[in-house]
């Protein structure tokens, strides 16, 4: 599911920069946080996802989400932007 998702979607953003720009503007549809990311690093993006209340789905490995955007490394965070 999880591959499909985000594979398929239209627009979508991989990263904690990208990721994070998206949230402060509102345009995040849903975000995927990678379990085994650093804590330091997905604190904020978890934080401002419950201010602003967008729904994180949590995935257990940084290597099966970056699979899951299409690229070939790891990503702590991904997200599917609104349309």
């Amino acid at each position: 599911m999880l591959d499909e998702t985000l594979k398929h979607a239209r627009q979508k953003t991989v990263g904690v920069k990208q990721t994070l720009r998206a949230i402060e503007k509102g345009s995040v549809k849903c975000i995927f946080i990678a379990e085994d990311a650093e804590a330091h690093v997905t604190r904020p993006i978890i934080e401002l996802c419950r201010d602003q209340k967008v729904r994180i789905v949590r995935v257990p490995t940084m290597l099966e989400l970056g699979k899951a955007c299409s690229i070939q490394v790891g990503a702590a965070v991904g997200a599917i932007l609104s349309e």
